[in-house]
C-alpha cells in the first residue's frame, strides 16, 4: 500500500509548496558585437560571437540564425 495523507492540506499550505511552480523569465543581454539580444552564456544567434570570437559561422540570409554548416 502506498502513502496516504493523514490531514487534509490546507489552501496556505498547498500555495506554499507550490510557491516555485512558475515560468522563469529568460536571462537577456545585448551582444557586444552587434548589439541584439542574446541569452546569457549562449553564443549569438545574430552574429555567431561568443565571448568576442567568432564561433560559428552564420548563414545571412536566413531569418533564424542557423548554422551556414553543420
Amino acid at each position: 500500500m502506498g502513502a496516504l495523507p493523514k490531514h487534509r492540506v490546507s489552501r496556505r499550505r498547498q500555495g506554499n509548496r507550490r510557491r516555485h511552480h512558475y515560468l522563469k523569465l529568460p536571462q537577456l543581454m545585448t551582444c557586444p558585437a552587434c548589439g541584439e539580444k542574446k541569452l546569457t552564456h549562449h553564443v549569438c544567434p545574430n552574429c555567431g560571437t561568443y565571448r568576442g570570437r567568432q564561433v560559428i559561422e552564420v548563414n545571412r540570409t536566413s531569418r533564424r540564425g542557423r548554422r551556414a554548416t553543420e
